[in-house]
């Protein structure tokens, strides 16, 4: 499966892209944020990728950053919700303001998206509420330190930090601070040390 594409952007529409790959171009599907990340035509660029295989049609999702494919993946996982949707959910809202409303059970907020009743957003939020500190949204497309990868020592402390009692939001937050201070490669004890400093303050 193609995971990465980077080459030349070639070209780009409401909500696609071409890139050339060494003079084959790539229809990409995107997010407004991820086009608005990719630079001016001509210049190279880099975006993660995700392929959808349907009875009648395969198409290529681009994201800026591996934190929004995540997302994008998760909000897939949930009935009603195809990968048009899932766009319009991350164009309307950042990978942090995602995970922060997930995590408060915000629905108002996820049906800001086009397309989204408040009926589908309830059903978002209900379902992806417990996964939401596990996942990238620190600073949104712009990138501070977001939360590396699910499974990794930042989600370890994450989980850690909800089993003490922090709600998932204070706890992916006081994560990422910790990881931003102590960098990305930091083991797992000293985020938790870190983190709780930062989320009992």
């Amino acid at each position: 499966m193609i995971a990465k594409l980077t080459g030349t952007l070639d070209e780009t529409g409401a909500d696609w892209a071409v890139i050339d790959v060494g003079g084959v171009g790539y229809l990409v599907h995107c997010s407004a944020r991820t086009l608005s990340a990719l630079g001016e035509r001509g210049g190279r660029c880099t975006v993660f990728t995700d392929l959808q295989v349907s009875e009648n049609d395969m198409r290529l999702l681009g994201f800026a950053e591996a934190g929004e494919r995540d997302w994008f993946r998760l909000l897939t996982g949930v009935q009603g919700v195809g990968s048009k949707v899932a766009l319009a959910i991350l164009s309307a809202l950042s990978a942090g303001e995602l995970r922060d409303a997930c995590a408060a059970g915000d629905a108002a907020s996820v049906a800001r998206a086009q397309g989204v009743g408040p009926k589908l957003a309830g059903r978002i939020v209900n379902e992806l509420k417990d996964k939401a500190g596990a996942l990238p949204g620190g600073g949104g497309l712009a990138g501070t330190a977001a939360i590396s990868h699910a499974g990794g020592a930042s989600a370890d402390a994450v989980s850690a930090l909800q089993n003490l009692g922090f709600k998932p939001a204070v706890a992916a937050q006081a994560v990422a601070r910790a990881q931003e201070e102590l960098g990305e490669d930091t083991a797992e004890g000293d985020l938790i040390r870190v983190a709780l400093r930062r989320a009992a303050g």
